[in-house]
């Protein structure tokens, strides 16, 4: 049943973020929201129920984006590494550690999108100061918005554990 709420979430999000993100001018530079979902698997899910959600939500994304195949599967799957490998090293409660989170989780996505574009294409010519302003600008959405949308993640998982519960008869005995 968790594997429903992470499909409707995810579908929402991608839903959001590709019909209507779009036409307002003020989110043009939006970062991926279902990058904050990742963090939130990261965060505060086990791996063994994350890993499968992140693997086929990325191959979702690659299908739908119209990118490099398996950037996001691959871009998805080193975020989650990274920010599993820092909860075991840092505090987690401290809400400067969740900015940090958020931030360097977008600027990692950025980083590997750039680093597959030069790959892919040795004689393209990114704009220096195009490519700094618009990862800037992400990374201060992010730093906005992120903990809004892993606190909504929260209650939404626990609202859904509730509804769970209620469904199975369970009376929190």
């Amino acid at each position: 049943m968790t594997y429903c709420f992470y499909a409707g979430i995810c579908l929402c999000l991608i839903i959001f973020q590709t019909t209507i993100i779009p036409y307002i001018s003020i989110f043009a530079s939006c970062y991926d929201l279902l990058s904050m979902f990742i963090i939130y698997l990261a965060l505060y899910r086990p791996a063994r129920e994350s890993i499968p959600v992140i693997l086929f939500f990325g191959l979702v994304m690659d299908n739908i984006s119209g990118g490099p195949f398996c950037f996001y599967i691959m871009s998805y799957f080193w975020l989650f590494l990274w920010i599993k490998a820092a909860i075991k090293l840092l505090y987690i409660n401290n809400r400067f550690f969740l900015l940090f989170i958020v931030a360097s989780g977008v600027l990692m996505e950025n980083l590997i999108l750039f680093g597959v574009a030069v790959i892919l294409e040795t004689d393209s010519q990114f704009s220096e100061a195009f490519s700094i302003r618009t990862v800037s600008v992400q990374v201060l959405w992010a730093i906005l918005t992120g903990p809004f949308f892993l606190m909504f993640f929260s209650k939404m998982h626990n609202g859904w554990n509730k509804f769970k519960g209620l469904i199975a008869g369970d009376n929190g005995q």
